[in-house]
């Protein structure tokens, strides 16, 4: 899944003020829409037992979310202009009740 994050998003101001960059959390977001759309379903119970940012994503960049393994558990990475941005693990929890 292919993801770019305007430079009107919500979440920029203040985060850095004269020199934007896309928080790890709005990144993760789209690692979970990813995962929905893989799994045909919103996923409501999940845990990320593993993440490592390793690079800035900016406004306005073009990323690409990978998924590997089947459910519960895949890998995933997001992959941008720079090269490898975030890597780690997403675990699909069943539903407790």
């Amino acid at each position: 899944m292919h993801f770019s994050i305007p430079a009107d998003h919500p979440c920029l101001p203040g985060h850095f003020p004269g020199h934007p960059l896309v928080p790890g959390v709005v990144v993760l977001e789209q690692v979970l829409l990813a995962a929905a759309a893989e799994h045909g379903q919103a996923l409501s119970h999940l845990r990320l037992p593993q993440v490592k940012f390793l690079a800035p994503l900016y406004p306005g960049q073009q990323a690409t979310v990978q998924l590997q393994g089947q459910g519960p558990r895949l890998k995933f990475q997001v992959s941008g202009p720079s090269g490898l941005l975030v890597r780690g693990e997403l675990v699909i929890e069943p539903a407790q009740g």
